[in-house]
């Protein structure tokens, strides 16, 4: 597994690398000083030089579970920190106590260090959460309203939403806007004393009513919310928006590259305005970070939406966060998809400033790349039928071999035993057989793999005509390996499973969640396109010495890729995921919808 602390092959090029080694090139941070605490700026004067040559950071909000989209930003920011020396943070921006909970937390922590990344370098582990500087937070914000740049407002948020304006008229000024700032700051300490209600008043900064940038319209510094924090309970009634919180996390951690996603562009400039102002008022210092914006990763057959995900989950479509048709790490890993296949994706992709959409066979085959090397061989029999050699001697057993792995033999051969009973799929027999098949139907003659040719005679069937079992003959000295091997040529090749020794296993075949590429583009309801055959849950046998121990992954022959359930699969009763196909068998290439 490719870690942060591991040398990693060398990346493609993208404009994130292109202005970070810029950055380092000009010394941009050469002299940055971090003192490892929330602080003002005077503090971090004395601090040691810091190690790391840059800093990034990836600050998911605890309200849901990770998913996809995700996943390619820890592969950037925590790749970037690995490949020019630095470190990248974990910050949980735990900023809405009324939608965060400890359990998105312990998500969040574990997802991250499954894919591969740890956030420990130059001896600290550098996990943090926006909490951690609630007090700082709240010390600028009386800091901003003392200097004239924010301001209390007493509209109640429909009043404030009202008066923002719109994209081609300006905002109105609140009727609060020119208050003094000492009836402010009283104000905005009597909301942290909790003495007013949600929603009757509101900290925002001071910028400009009449600007282009909706953003920069006085945005919200801070809103009421008597609601108790899973890290800090019921010290605070108020707490910073998001937009407030985040550019200042970013400057008391000495984040040097605050990378975000494209919907993040148009906040840049309140980012900027705010880090400035706080500088000049001596509570941060330079180097300042900087915001760069990315393409998020737009996957088709996938939504990434927290509350369309959510309503999948609470409406009974899927089963759990953990259901291996959704995009979230917990889905994905449960399907079957490993760190490597993730981050090949998240490699292959790149960055860019220009949304485009990745096709769904994209992450598929990333995954066999990864697992085609690696990956052990083994049989399955997905729908089972009956096959009898009637030539071959009753309660009679004989060893048939074949490679673990067929490029790599030093993973040792397989060994499993051939008889009068096996088992073979149902689609390799039939009576009447299409143009072009090859398999078994009356008359025929095919290989079963790594054993014997055999000759089909007929088939038993019961009184509404269905195939109960097939009857074949086998040439007895055509056995696979033997120098008899080669001397009757057939061209179909049939997997099998000697019956007696056969394992029985559940084998619940997944495929994607959506038949429409983009089930939610263009306004359209997106549960009109969830796809029937999604999972279909088949009884069938496996080859005897599979391992059923949970996220135990295999190439089934003929089959595609199949792990043992995380949850479910036990040794003695074993149940496989299909992850992916051998290779992709859809065909739908539908444009992407025009934005």
């Amino acid at each position: 597994m490719t870690t942060p602390n591991k040398p990693a092959p060398a990346p493609a090029t993208n404009f994130l690398r292109n202005i970070v080694e810029a950055d380092l090139a000009a010394g941009r941070y050469a002299d940055k000083r971090w003192a490892g605490h929330p602080g003002p700026a005077s503090e971090l004067a004395d601090a040691p030089l810091d190690p790391a040559r840059i800093r990034t950071r990836f600050p998911p909000e605890p309200n849901g579970y990770l998913h996809i989209g995700h996943a390619k930003s820890i592969s950037l920011n925590f790749g970037l920190a690995r490949d020019y020396g630095g470190v990248c943070h974990l910050r949980l921006d735990d900023t809405n106590p009324e939608k965060e909970e400890q359990r998105y937390v312990d998500a969040i922590v574990d997802a991250v260090r499954w894919l591969g990344y740890d956030w420990t370098a130059f001896g600290t582990e550098h996990y943090y959460h926006a909490s951690d500087y609630f007090d700082f937070m709240y010390e600028a914000a009386e800091a901003l309203v003392q200097a004239g740049d924010a301001y209390v407002d007493e509209q109640s948020p429909e009043e404030i939403r009202a008066m923002r304006g719109t994209l081609t008229e300006p905002g109105t000024d609140s009727p609060w806007r020119n208050r003094p700032a000492e009836e402010s700051l009283a104000r905005l300490r009597e909301m942290r004393e909790g003495k007013h209600p949600d929603g009757s008043m509101a900290l925002r900064a001071r910028v400009d009513m009449a600007s282009p940038n909706m953003n920069l319209r006085d945005p919200v510094l801070y809103r009421i919310r008597h609601a108790s924090h899973h890290r800090t309970g019921d010290k605070w009634c108020i707490y910073p928006m998001y937009t407030y919180a985040h550019p200042i996390e970013d400057a008391l951690e000495g984040i040097t590259h605050s990378i975000c996603t494209l919907e993040f562009e148009d906040q840049r400039p309140f980012y900027d305005w705010l880090l400035g102002r706080l500088r000049d008022l001596g509570l941060l210092a330079e180097p300042l970070p900087r915001q760069h914006e990315f393409a998020r990763l737009n996957l088709t057959y996938i939504i990434t939406s927290k509350r369309k995900l959510l309503q999948l989950v609470n409406d009974g479509h899927v089963d759990g966060w953990d259901d291996p048709r959704l995009p979230t790490i917990l889905g994905l890993r449960r399907r079957g998809y490993t760190p490597e296949a993730i981050q090949l994706l998240c490699e292959r992709t790149g960055a860019s400033k220009s949304d485009s959409w990745i096709d769904y066979s994209l992450l598929e085959q990333a995954l066999r790349d990864d697992l085609d090397p690696k990956a052990p061989r083994s049989v399955a029999v997905l729908r089972p039928l009956k096959l009898v050699i009637t030539n071959y001697p009753e309660g009679v057993t004989e060893e048939c071999s074949a490679p673990r792995h067929p490029h790599h033999p030093e993973m040792g051969k397989r060994v499993f035993p051939f008889g009068r009973e096996l088992w073979i799929e149902q689609e390799d027999f039939t009576e009447t057989p299409p143009k072009g098949f090859f398999r078994l139907y009356p008359g025929n003659m095919v290989r079963l793999k790594y054993g014997y040719v055999i000759k089909c005679t007929g088939c038993v069937k019961d009184d509404q005509g269905k195939v109960l079992e097939v009857h074949a003959e086998y040439l007895p000295e055509t056995k696979s390996g033997t120098p008899g091997a080669d001397s009757v040529k057939v061209k179909g090749n049939i997997t099998w499973l000697y019956a007696p020794t056969a394992v029985p296993a559940e084998i619940r075949l997944y495929d994607r969640l959506f038949t429409e590429a983009h089930p939610s583009a263009g306004g359209k309801d997106f549960l009109e396109y969830l796809n029937p055959n999604s999972i279909e849950i088949v009884q069938g046998y496996l080859e005897p010495g599979t391992d059923g121990t949970p996220g135990t992954s295999y190439q089934f022959e003929r089959f595609g890729y199949f792990v043992a359930d995380r949850e479910d699969s036990t040794t003695l009763a074993p149940v496989f995921n299909r992850t992916t196909t051998l290779r992709d068998s859809w065909t739908d290439r539908t444009p992407p919808p025009t934005r």
